[in-house]
């Protein structure tokens, strides 16, 4: 009897919460102030701050440490924060499913590190949307952002995108990471120039040395994208630091800084496959092993996977239709 009184009171407690009250508890996190989140949640800021010190009684539990005005995720706010997330996108999901039937068949959130998002996902969507998946209403909605893969990361691990496509490593411990394509890296100079024709070296099938690559200029994408990381895991480990680079923001630009001269890169053979057989890059020959970098697609581990998010994965999956880097 004492059990079971005792779970029928558990029970009580927990059916108290509301999905009003997480929203505010996860709108404040994010914006570390009840003023900040206030007008994101339309509430005045003294509702605000009386509903977060009301939930934390409720639960009774201090979720946030006060600093001033600012308020910071404790140990108990950081552990709630995800499974109140989860809980808000089930229940958006829910409402979407009650608007229209086939919402689940026709809403799709994307997202892709920036090499993929260039030039596989394009290719990828083609082919989901080409197999009929919109679904049988006229109101398909989709999202697809492009960034750096640290960005996609935080992204999907807050349940802004239903799945993430990318060419770096996650340490998002919240996602379920799943090796996916394999990314030939290639590196490349212009055709043109004295210091081009030095990196190709002199002779026929000769390839250049560590050694003379640690004196040229390296194009770089920005720390923290999926491209910069790969790169510096390959190169590095050999050339010990880069003494002369230049950093970009995108592969593309990269790719065409290259073109002009300006130094040499290594960059996805995606990305570069056009400017090689247009001739206006050439692939330098070297004394480092084959460089290639895994790509993956990330989920959260507690998403609820929609019609739509399933076909997607399934159209990922298959391999043999996949886009695929040229073997080198």
């Amino acid at each position: 009897m004492y059990l079971s009184n005792r779970y029928e009171e558990a029970i009580l407690h927990i059916l108290r919460l509301t999905l009003r009250q997480l929203q505010i508890f996860v709108a404040v996190a994010r914006s570390g102030s009840t003023t900040a989140a206030s007008a994101e949640i339309a509430l005045s800021q003294s509702a605000t701050s009386s509903a977060v010190n009301a939930f934390e009684r409720l639960l009774s539990l201090r979720l946030f440490d006060r600093a001033g005005k600012r308020l910071l995720l404790n140990d108990n706010g950081r552990a709630l924060l995800p499974r109140a997330l989860a809980l808000l996108d089930g229940a958006a999901g829910i409402e979407q499913m009650a608007r229209e039937g086939s919402a689940q068949l026709q809403s799709l959130r994307v997202g892709a590190s920036t090499t993929i998002g260039s030039y596989v996902l394009p290719k990828l969507l083609g082919r989901f949307l080409g197999d009929g998946h919109r679904g049988d209403g006229t109101a398909w909605k989709s999202k697809v952002t492009v960034g750096n893969t640290a960005a996609i990361c935080d992204a999907v691990a807050a349940f802004e995108l239903d799945i993430g496509l990318i060419e770096g490593p996650c340490h998002q411990a919240s996602l379920v990471v799943t090796p996916w394509l394999q990314d030939e890296m290639v590196i490349v100079a212009s055709p043109h120039g004295e210091r081009a024709r030095a990196t190709q070296g002199s002779g026929i099938g000769e390839r250049v040395p560590v050694k003379a690559l640690r004196e040229f200029v390296w194009l770089l994408r920005e720390p923290g994208s999926g491209t910069r990381e790969t790169t510096d895991q390959l190169l590095l480990p050999h050339l010990r630091s880069y003494r002369q680079s230049i950093e970009l923001g995108s592969s593309e630009a990269i790719k065409h800084a290259t073109a002009e001269g300006l130094g040499i890169a290594c960059l996805s053979h995606w990305v570069v496959e056009d400017l090689l057989e247009a001739g206006r890059l050439c692939r330098v020959s070297t004394t480092l092993p084959r460089m290639a970098r895994q790509c993956y697609w990330v989920v959260h581990r507690d998403k609820q996977p929609t019609a739509a998010l399933l076909r997607f994965v399934g159209q990922v999956t298959r391999g043999l239709d996949a886009p695929r880097a040229p073997s080198g």
